[in-house]
Order: structure tokens, then sequence, then C-alpha cells
């Protein structure tokens, strides 16, 4: 907070604990005249360049705080004093020597039955559940569709992994339904080749190739890559030849190779010429 001295206008800015030492009172730092801090009191500056600051009008009425911060609990009630009944007159001839009392804090208390009211309010736990199961079949149809779409996805994974590509295929089997063809390339091995010229055409190369799949599960007819080098290494022509450029059969095409199966692949490609000596063989 701020203050200003009214004689050199000196602005200061003070706390609480200055404030409440002479109530507002003090003595200016800088010329010595005593002044009301409380009169030109303010928690912001106003923007520069000012002269002086506003001085804060009394107000007629105190002002009405609300914000409370801290309450002091009230003392607890003294226990409460009960007036013991005026004694009866005993009549004579009666002996109460064999009575027994009971006092009153001895007694057990009864439970105290909510008012109907309270009791209308309260929610029943069976008329509640009845409710939920709405929700409880959603959110499990949202699960198993999630967990549909990423098996979906991730079909390949699945497919190629031991043992559970195993399940799947027998689960398939006895379903009577077919897994789709999985590609993979690195499971094919070359058994044999042989690069000979075409006998019929001329300028043209015959390429025999001899492969098995060695996956235990059926694939997609690999695309065949061939490379043809000359002696030094170059790389003089390369082919990547599709799965129809060399089967005609759209059966055999559909169902794939088979896992475990050999099989030998004809290939017709252009004759680069005698600089040709090396060929190399890819499949993807």
């Amino acid at each position: 907070m701020y203050t200003q001295c009214p004689e050199c206008l000196s602005v200061f800015s003070l706390g609480a604990q200055a404030l409440v030492q002479a109530h507002g009172y003090v003595m200016c730092g800088h010329c010595g005249a005593g002044f009301d801090s409380l009169a030109t009191l303010s928690e912001q500056l106003p923007p520069e360049p000012f002269q002086e600051l506003p001085v804060n009008e009394q107000a007629l009425v105190p002002p009405r705080i609300e914000l409370v911060v801290y309450r002091p609990r009230p003392p607890a009630p003294g226990p409460a004093v009960v007036a013991e009944p005026a004694a009866t007159p005993v009549a004579a001839g009666e002996d109460f020597s064999q009575l027994v009392f009971t006092p009153r804090f001895a007694k057990g208390a009864r439970p105290r039955k909510p008012p109907r009211t309270e009791r209308a309010r309260r929610p029943r736990r069976d008329a509640a559940m009845p409710r939920r199961w709405p929700w409880v079949l959603a959110c499990t149809t949202l699960a198993l569709a999630l967990a549909l779409q990423l098996a979906w996805v991730g079909r390949d994974q699945l497919i190629r992994a031991q043992p559970l590509g195993g399940w799947l295929r027998d689960a398939c089997a006895a379903l009577g339904c077919r897994l789709p063809l999985v590609a993979a390339p690195e499971q094919l091995h070359l058994l044999a080749s042989n690069v000979e010229s075409h006998p019929n055409a001329a300028h043209a190369l015959m390429i025999s190739l001899s492969l098995r799949n060695e996956a235990a599960f059926a694939q997609p007819w690999p695309v065949v890559v061939v490379t043809l080098s000359d002696a030094r290494g170059r790389r003089l022509v390369m082919r990547r030849l599709l799965p129809t450029d060399y089967l005609d059969d759209p059966g055999i095409l559909h169902r794939g190779l088979a896992p475990g199966a050999t099989t030998a692949l004809l290939l017709e490609v252009q004759d680069p010429g005698d600089q040709a000596v090396a060929y190399e063989f890819g499949f993807e």
C-alpha cells in the first residue's frame, strides 16, 4: 500500500504493521512532518506522471465486510442439570426395599425412524441398478468393435505370429472361412535358377526359377526382381515382374503359394546383349 506526505508530496510504501502502531498516524522520513496516512492510502499508484494522490473521503456509513477468513468455535455447552422429582411420601405400612430402579442413562434408546419424507427421498438401489445395463451394454459393444478394428488393421502381424497364427488358421478351417494372404518374401527360398537364350524369340532370355515357401501360412505370389550386370558388377537392366506377368490362371493367383510348397517359375525378359554375364533375383 502507498501513502503521500501532504507537506513535501513524497510517496511512501508501507505495510499493515506501520499502520497499526499509531492507528494510521506516521512521520514523514523526508521532511519530518506528521500526518494521517489513511487519508491518501491506496493499494496501487495512479499512472505517471502524477502530482498528488487522491484523498480518501470518509464514508458516513461504515462498510460491511462479508468475506470471513476465520471464526473461532463457540464454547461447548456445559452438562445439563436435570432436576430430580420431589420424593413422594410413602404411605404407612408399604415396604419398597425390594424394588430395583434403573437410571435413565442405562436404558437403551430406541432407534429413531427417519421421517416419511426423508425415507421417500432416499434412492432405492434395486431401482437404480436396472438403469445401468444399457450403458454397460453400449460400452461393451464399443470395446468389442474397437478390438475388432485393431485386429483387422494388424491382421498381417497376427497371422504371422506363432502360435496365434496357427490358432486362427485352425479356427478358420473349422468354420469354413479363409484367412487373407500375407506376404512374407523373406521366407521364400530360391532353390535353383537358370538363364538361357529364348528358343523361340530373338533377343530374349528365358529364366527358370525354383522356389519354396518356408512360411507356415499361404502367401501371395511374389513380385520377382531380375537384375542383370556386366563383368564389372555394373547393373545393366532391372525388371520387376508382377504375378500376372508369369501366371495366367486366376484360380492359382487367388489361392497363393501354399505353406511348404515348391514351385517353378518361367520368366521371359529382353536380352541386354553379350555384356550381361551376371544375374541376381529378389522377391518382394
